[in-house]
């Protein structure tokens, strides 16, 4: 819970892109400290498989369809050795639907609101309305008090959020933060007392994996003089709002408290093999949204419009297979695996964070950028991290380690370089460096 809290001034319309004029560019900081501008668009590092016409006799000789089904197996086998060394990235690789395969013959789209029939009648609306009804108790909001849908991914679902934060408060104020300081965040409020406020709340950060305090943000609200109808909190739940409710003494996310909405993503701790996500609000707060579709002959309340039908289906798979049960041992043993990576990184001399409530350790930045990819590790400045998941086992995180011994040994050997601080990232206490060690 620290950092300044960003104020973006009133919410307009025209905060839907993600830069703001000429071409966005990035910065890819190597190893040695220099660092390469990635303009997007220009640097693309990836093979592409060429699309030809077909030939006259492909259809009589069957070339191309043998070329195809080469092509597509050699795919296959690259996705299974990368499978083998994913650690970086916050998804559930351990999942199995072959039971829905005799479903992807379909064009299945959820077209408009979920609750409302429209003329396209090969939908998965049914399956929809399950899982969001699954979560709205998740969540202890009633079912006739609730609206969502199964967005295209977590980040639609945090669009959406604040898309009805603003149209709730056309007039609003939106503080977002890496990582909240309440204290300014209190200061901010006092500063823009005449503007509702607009809040986004982190259930997660992306990086290190922390969890902001709602309890705390609501009572600085409070204090500050903003009543319950004069703010809005969009919570961003992506990947730990689905682990949190399975923790002991977790915080809990729920709409007794004066919370907005709540968005997670569905591709990463449930193992959706297709990025998705579900988006729950309060039903009051949407209607400002709705409009009618003659073209469907529904209504609609979406950002996308058309949505994957398939992705309902996944999500009610597994939420029938495992349950709250299933899940909560699932989680449990996560932390665990996590705690056990924390600790052996500590034990071999490697500095390392790992916030509470979270799976996501965090840990110095390997020296090596081929040692990074081969791993598919996320990194940003001096620090990189391993997300546990379900799929993440004791002997991956071993063989990981192993190696990243091993490597250590020849980076930093016989006082040929330091290991990079980060402090700054994780605190003295957890660095391990010439300096704090």
């Amino acid at each position: 819970m620290v950092g300044s809290v960003d104020v973006w001034g009133t919410v307009d319309s025209s905060m839907n892109g993600a830069g703001v004029g000429g071409c966005l560019i990035k910065e890819l900081v190597h190893h040695h400290g220099e660092r390469e501008k990635i303009v997007p668009g220009r640097d693309m590092h990836t093979v592409s498989f060429e699309i030809t016409e077909p030939d006259l006799d492909d259809e009589v000789t069957g070339e191309r369809e043998a070329f195809m089904a080469s092509v597509l197996s050699k795919y296959k086998k690259s996705l299974t050795e990368k499978t083998k060394f994913h650690l970086g990235y916050p998804y559930n690789l351990d999942f199995d639907y072959d039971a829905l395969c005799q479903l992807q013959h379909f064009s299945i789209n959820n077209l408009g609101d979920p609750f409302i029939e429209s003329n396209y009648g090969v939908h998965s609306r049914q399956f929809e309305v399950g899982v969001l009804d699954w979560f709205a108790r998740l969540w202890e909001l009633d079912k006739n008090q609730y609206w969502g849908y199964i967005t295209n991914c977590g980040t639609e679902g945090n669009l959406h959020g604040i898309l009805v934060g603003r149209e709730v408060f056309p007039d609003g104020i939106l503080y977002a933060s890496r990582e909240i300081d309440c204290h300014d965040f209190k200061s901010k409020l006092l500063s823009n007392k005449d503007k509702p406020a607009i809040v986004n709340v982190n259930i997660g950060t992306t990086v290190k994996g922390a969890v902001d305090d709602l309890d705390l943000v609501i009572n600085k609200l409070q204090e500050a003089g903003f009543s319950h109808d004069r703010f809005y909190i969009h919570c961003d739940g992506a990947l730990f709002g689905l682990m949190l409710p399975f923790v002991k003494r977790a915080p809990k996310v729920s709409f007794k408290k004066a919370i907005g909405s709540v968005s997670v993503s569905g591709h990463k701790f449930f193992g959706c093999p297709m990025p998705c996500g579900v988006l729950i609000t309060r039903l009051e707060h949407v209607k400002v949204l709705s409009r009618n579709v003659e073209y469907l002959a529904s209504r609609d309340a979406t950002i996308m419009g058309s949505r994957n039908g398939h992705a309902p289906l996944f999500l009610w798979y597994t939420l029938n297979r495992k349950g709250y049960r299933g899940f909560r041992k699932e989680v449990q043993k996560c932390l665990r695996n996590a705690h056990y990576f924390k600790d052996r990184l500590v034990h071999a001399g490697i500095g390392a964070m790992l916030n509470e409530l979270s799976s996501t350790v965090v840990f110095e930045r390997p020296h090596d950028e081929e040692f990074v990819r081969k791993w598919q590790l996320a990194c940003q400045g001096n620090i990189a991290h391993v997300v546990v998941m379900p799929n993440v086992t004791i002997h991956k995180l071993d063989g990981f380690l192993d190696e990243l011994v091993q490597k250590r040994d020849a980076w930093f050997g016989e006082g040929k370089s330091q290991p990079p601080c980060i402090a700054s990232d994780v605190g003295i206490h957890n660095c391990l460096c010439a300096l704090h060690r």
